[in-house]
This record gives C-alpha cells, structure tokens and sequence, in this order.
C-alpha cells in the first residue's frame, strides 16, 4: 500500500502533463500551428479575442505592403464575415472591408466594400487604399480571406474590425447589434504582431445610446406633451392656473434634456471624422435653433390684453408645432441610424399613438364643450360649468373662451 502512492503520483503528474500539453498543443493550432493550403506561409498571426476569428500576415516594411489571411472558424455557409481596416477612426463606419461568403449555388463571392454608415448591407465598392490577390476559401465551417493591402500612409498601427451576420440569398443581411458583435475591433501592431483591444468602439455605442435616449425623452415625448397641456388642460377651471406651469415645466425640461442629447451629437460627430449623416444633423441643428428662440420669445411675451399678444400667440404655436413635427420626423431617422432592436422602435412607436390618441380625444372633448357653450349663450343660459370663461383663444378655433396666463 505504501509503495502504490508514488506510483499513483506519478501517473496523476504524467496525465496532468499530457492535458495541459494537449491544451496547450490544441490553443497553438488556432494560430500559430494552423497550416494554409498550397504551402503558403504568414510569418505573424493573432488570436482575434471574440467572433472566433484569426489574423495571419506577412508585412513588407520598405513597400508597406500588408499580405492578409483572415480566418473566421465555426462559420455556417448561409452567413458572411468581413474583415477591415478603419484608416480615419475606431469602429465600423469609416472602415475599408473585405467580404466574403457561400453563394446560393456554392461558389465563393468576395469583394471590398467601404463602410460609410451605420445601415449598410456591405455594397460593393473601390477602397481608400489598393487591394490585389483578392480571394477566398469555405471549407469546415471556416472561411478565409485572402489579400495583399498597400498601406502606404497608415502607418504600422492600424484599427482593425471584424463581423459576421446572416445572409438573406446572396444579400447580407444586418449582423447582430449586441455581445460580441460590438465588441470585435481593435489595434494590430504589424510590427510586433500584437493586436489590442479598443474600447472606443464601446464608449462610441454608450455615446450614440445616450444620444438616442435624451432626445427621445426631450423633443420626442416631453415636448408633445408640453403641448398637449397647453391646448387641453386650460379648457378646466380648475386647471387654471396649473396648466400653466405644467406647460412650462415641460417644455423647458424638454429643452434642457434636448440640449443635453444636441451636445452628446456634437461630440459623436467631431470624433466620426468625415462620416455625416447630413438629414440628421441639420434637423438637429433647427430644433436646437428653434427650441432657443422659443424660449427666449418668453422673455418678450405681450400681457393678454396687448395688441401685439396675438400675433405672439401665432408665433409661439407656429414654432412649437414645427419643432415637435421636426422631432418625430428626425428621432425615426435616429432609429435608423443606430438600428437598435426593434422592440425600442416600436415602444417609441406606443407612445406616439398613446398621445395622438389622447389629443384626439381632447380635440373632439373640446368641440364638444363649444358646441354646448354656444348652445347655452344661444338660450341665455350661463356658460357651461367648469369651462373658464374669459378672454378669447385664438389658438383653438372652436369658440371657447379661456384665460389667458
């Protein structure tokens, strides 16, 4: 029994080392120990951290010439993957990629596609830079890029991005907008060989979120109802003068939250170096415009009995439906910008309807108590109660007098 444990130990050791050989063996072969077709050889590779990919190279330091294999591992022929480079900046867009993957009828489709915005189904097209020897292989679940880049002016330090995502036929199709997907980019050192990871990519997508979210919040709900309560609620005696400073108390959050989120797209755009999503940003740039001028035209605001404090109702009413139609329309080209999950467009979607809703039931609420006020004067009768009575509301249209605030 005493002699048994040496025994025992040793076997425990011996297989011990053989696992962690195997392990160590088995790693190696992701890389390092992969073998290429045809005896071709990269002289330096790097296990990518997510996606299950890998990039081998060959780099020529006196032309700048960049030789690639890029391989995506536990791929399934109806998806595509893509490799790129982003000369300007982090993160997709401004990236110059390779794509790659299985036709309908089994033959290799592989092409550049440069990147120029966040909805992109890969179109085909030239890069910033020359790309020959342009191919691409499917073979065990593994697809493999290959390419000879001339890199002249970017340096030895490149950003560099890789994807995957579904195909619809032969067309990508939008790959998935969470986990690993966001997180596959970083650095790659072509001298040392070395390839980090950047939270840029990450920080750039919390960035845009908090974009979207302020200004949905701002112009796209509190301003709608801002409104809501300035048309409507005044109608009640008893919301008098409550409406008032609801209305106010809206608005002026809106416009605080909505500079907020104006700002957060500013800085989104000084660090996306040429890239603009033209529509987006000069709507943006009016609403902020108008949103300071409305607030500014209360400072200047006539008393009711004024002779100019109609003609500063039309204007106040003219901009304030203007900016929420602006919004409504440039939060959806927001969604489609950043194409997040569905499930937060249709939300937004609900809340539009809700307060559309609520406004035409207000609306028709209102005509409602006109008609029986005007029925009442008619058979001289006291107004109808728990409507104010007052000076006139030019806004309505209906004959419904109301105090002005």
């Amino acid at each position: 029994m005493g002699g048994g444990r040496p025994l025992t130990l040793k076997l425990t050791l011996s297989l011990s080392l053989i696992t962690c050989f195997l392990l160590s063996s088995s790693y190696g072969q992701n890389c390092a120990k992969h073998s290429f077709p045809n005896n071709r050889v990269f002289k330096t590779c790097s296990d990518l951290p997510v996606l299950n990919s890998f990039i081998h190279f060959n780099y020529d330091t006196s032309s700048s010439k960049l030789e690639i294999a890029y391989r995506h591992s536990g791929i399934g022929s109806s998806r595509w993957v893509a490799w790129a480079i982003n000369p300007t900046s982090t993160g997709m867009v401004g990236s110059q990629a390779l794509v790659a993957y299985q036709q309908t009828n089994g033959t290799m489709r592989v092409y550049t596609s440069p990147i120029t915005q966040y909805q992109t189904q890969l179109q085909e097209g030239e890069l910033s830079f020359n790309v020959s020897d342009l191919s691409a292989s499917y073979e065990n679940d593994e697809i493999i890029i290959f390419a000879t880049l001339g890199l002249s002016n970017n340096g030895t330090m490149l950003n560099q991005v890789w994807q995957e995502g579904g195909l619809n036929g032969n067309i990508p199709q939008m790959h998935v907008t969470s986990g690993a997907n966001v997180q596959s980019m970083g650095t790659l050192n072509l001298v040392s060989g070395e390839a980090g990871t950047s939270n840029g990519g990450g920080s750039k997508l919390k960035k845009r979120n908090i974009h979207g979210v302020l200004n949905t919040v701002s112009w796209g709900i509190l301003m709608p109802m801002g409104a809501i309560i300035a048309r409507y609620l005044k109608v009640f005696k008893s919301a008098d003068p409550p409406w008032f400073y609801l209305h106010v108390l809206c608005q002026f959050s809106a416009y605080v939250v909505g500079v907020a989120g104006w700002g957060t797209g500013l800085k989104l755009g000084s660090e996306s170096i040429g890239i603009q999503f033209d529509a987006h940003r000069t709507i943006g740039i009016i609403l902020f415009s108008l949103g300071t001028l409305q607030v500014f035209a209360l400072l200047v605001r006539p008393k009711p009995e004024h002779k100019y404090r109609l003609y500063w109702n039309i204007y106040h009413h003219l901009v304030g439906y203007t900016v929420i139609i602006l919004s409504v329309i440039n939060i959806f080209k927001g969604f489609d910008i950043l194409e997040p999950e569905k499930k937060w467009k249709h939300a937004y979607i609900g809340v539009i309807v809700a307060l559309a809703s609520s406004a035409v039931l207000l609306e028709a609420y209102t005509w409602f108590v006109a008609i029986r006020r005007k029925r009442s004067e008619s058979e001289g009768k006291l107004p109808y109660g728990g409507v104010n009575g007052g000076e006139g509301n030019g806004v309505y249209g209906h004959g419904v007098r109301t105090q002005q605030a």
